[in-house]
């Protein structure tokens, strides 16, 4: 590993992957924040404060801590690191299709600031693959040996906040003490995350000169984290003995995304991490209808909303919907509110 550096005052720059890098293995010193390199070498000679752009390499060099991303050119990459916590800043810069990959050491928390996709799909371990096409404020923990794959044709480029988290050194909340291993989630939402994060981000683009500042907020989102974990794990807290409001915004936002598709129980009991019949009873309590009636009545406020625009046809929405065809959209449009979709466009 190769640490570039002036004098002991200047910005420090090197890989994330090497043994004993100064990202997971060095104790805060007297040093101003230390901006790093993904691949440890320098673009050119200018050295100070800011988030820089990558040089343009292949995968085949990525290293095995931070993403790996194709092509390289689609996105710019900065990062900044303390002791056992590094934060990589990716924008992409293209409307090409993009590609990253993970499968660390290292827990992963992926924040997404803006980014809106045509089309593209993310997968994380054993979890069902989510085909979300707007990206801002969704999260994804991705705990150390868990898989990540996610391809995407933006339409809207993507900029993603990275937190790399050492397992032997992230920050424990005091209730997440009995938690025996972390588990995977997949764009869920969280406030208080997503603030931080975004404050962070902020922070660096001015240089990282607060170096304290920046590395607080760094630990705050592992305690957050670990917070988030414990509460998984007990399955608590429960709304009135329903789904957590984590719980409830995950799986609402899958159907959202996936409303022309079927939808499983277990595939949505799996996003929440409990078993179909739990979910199945929790659902209800939550939203006073079981999960396939939810889902089929979603499709028909959906179908409300399209047959209001009179150059759409009653087939061509029902089959943007996911009807195979017209008899059967209209039939299940009547059993929801009572009347053919013909009915309902007259009365607007």
């Amino acid at each position: 590993m190769q640490t570039h550096a002036h004098d002991a005052d200047a910005v420090r720059l090197s890989a994330f992957d090497e043994p004993g890098s100064p990202v997971f293995s060095q104790r805060r010193s007297r040093e101003r924040a230390r901006l790093l390199w993904i691949d440890g070498r320098f673009v050119n000679d200018d050295r100070q404060s800011g988030c820089h752009q990558l040089p343009d390499r292949g995968t085949g060099e990525t290293n095995s801590r931070a993403l790996e991303i194709t092509p390289a050119h689609a996105v710019s990459r900065c990062a900044m690191g303390w002791d056992g916590i590094a934060v990589e800043i990716v924008q992409c810069v293209t409307h090409d299709t993009v590609e990253f990959r993970s499968h660390g050491r290292c827990h992963l928390l992926l924040v997404h600031e803006e980014g809106v996709r045509h089309d593209g799909e993310t997968l994380v371990g054993d979890l069902p693959p989510s085909k979300v096409r707007t990206l801002r404020r969704k999260l994804t923990f991705v705990p150390a040996g868990h898989e990540y794959r996610d391809w995407q044709r933006p339409s809207i480029p993507s900029r993603i906040t990275c937190f790399y988290f050492d397992p032997g050194k992230m920050p424990t909340h005091p209730d997440a003490n009995r938690i025996a291993a972390l588990v995977p989630l997949l764009h869920f939402e969280n406030n208080v995350l997503w603030e931080i994060a975004t404050k962070l981000t902020a922070a660096l683009g001015h240089g990282g000169e607060d170096e304290r500042y920046c590395e607080a907020l760094g630990v705050i989102v592992g305690y957050e984290v670990s917070r988030l974990q414990g509460h998984i794990l007990r399955r608590e807290p429960l709304a009135r003995g329903g789904l957590a409001v984590w719980q409830q915004r995950i799986v609402i936002g899958y159907i959202e995304e996936h409303l022309c598709e079927p939808i499983s129980l277990a595939t949505l009991a799996t996003l929440v991490r409990l078993s179909s019949f739990y979910f199945c009873r929790a659902f209800k309590q939550s939203f006073g209808i079981p999960p396939h009636r939810y889902h089929a009545n979603r499709r028909i406020e959906r179908a409300k909303a399209l047959l209001a625009n009179p150059k759409q046809s009653v087939t061509e929405i029902g089959l943007a919907l996911g009807f195979s065809e017209t008899s059967s959209f209209s039939a299940a449009f009547r059993q929801t509110t009572g009347i053919t979709p013909t009915e309902y466009r007259r009365t607007l």
